[in-house]
């Protein structure tokens, strides 16, 4: 409509003050504008609006000063849980993406605070630093976390991967004890180590039963170990208990007599 109305009643007249200006553009519409037979529906635009008025439906609430106070910032999630934001990427909790979703979130700005909703002033997502730096990544180490199931659902389904019943349940137990804390990131592990090489898991349990290694960090290089040596040897190699698994453990670096030293350091 405003171009229609620059682009036909504005063109060539001359502007003296708006009060005239909108009386004479009025009085053009009525006469002309309206009125005159259109030539692509070859129908007067009047008449046309008289017919189309009665379907009309209303399609939005009337503005007010009062609902332009704020203003609505909306960022798309990507697949790894992450909105980007200023050339930074944040992160927001696991399962926040949806593959079929509008995965739309809403940002606002607090202090130095950047948060995360999922409506404006709806329900909280996040909470992050506002960086003041670029092609930053800042995550809540917790957005990572899989909390759609009770640990005890979650150890249940590590459980359900290892034929070994009892000593899965010992080894679940120990590090539920020794990581209360983590727990969660132990269990994440593991399951990866099972998609990862699901044929040694067994071995590796075994392994770490019978060398004390209590660590999902620990269950996951022992059948890395495993997987890498397949082929190569008959045995399991004796792992030790409190190192990295290598097979040059047991090596030890040479030592060098204390006159080498003084001797480069021009001592006597």
């Amino acid at each position: 409509m405003v171009k229609f109305i620059k682009g036909n009643f504005a063109k060539n007249r001359v502007f003296y003050q708006i009060d005239t200006w909108n009386e004479q553009c009025l009085a053009w519409l009525e006469r002309k504008g309206n009125y005159q037979v259109h030539n692509t529906i070859k129908k007067r635009p009047l008449e046309v609006f008289a017919l189309e008025k009665p379907h009309l439906r209303k399609v939005s609430s009337l503005l007010s000063f009062e609902s332009n106070h704020g203003s609505s910032i909306t960022r798309t999630v990507h697949k790894d849980n992450i909105i980007k934001y200023q050339s930074n990427r944040y992160s927001v909790p696991l399962g926040t993406y949806e593959p079929h979703g509008d995965n739309i979130v809403h940002v606002r700005i607090e202090e130095d605070e950047l948060i995360i909703e999922k409506t404006p002033e709806g329900e909280l997502l996040a909470v992050h630093p506002l960086s003041k730096g670029k092609g930053q990544l800042i995550k809540n180490a917790h957005h990572s976390r899989d909390r759609s199931k009770g640990i005890q659902a979650y150890m249940d389904t590590v459980k359900a991967s290892f034929e070994d019943k009892e000593n899965i349940q010992q080894f679940l137990d120990e590090i539920h004890q020794r990581y209360p804390r983590y727990i969660r990131d132990q269990l994440q592990i593991l399951q990866r180590t099972v998609k990862n090489f699901r044929p040694f898991i067994q071995p590796a349990l075994h392994v770490c039963m019978e060398k004390g290694l209590w660590s999902a960090n620990d269950f996951h290089d022992v059948a890395k170990h495993l997987a890498r040596i397949q082929g190569h040897q008959d045995t399991i190699p004796d792992i030790p208990g409190s190192g990295a698994i290598s097979e040059y453990y047991k090596e030890k670096a040479s030592v060098r007599e204390l006159d080498g030293y003084l001797k480069i350091l021009g001592g006597a």
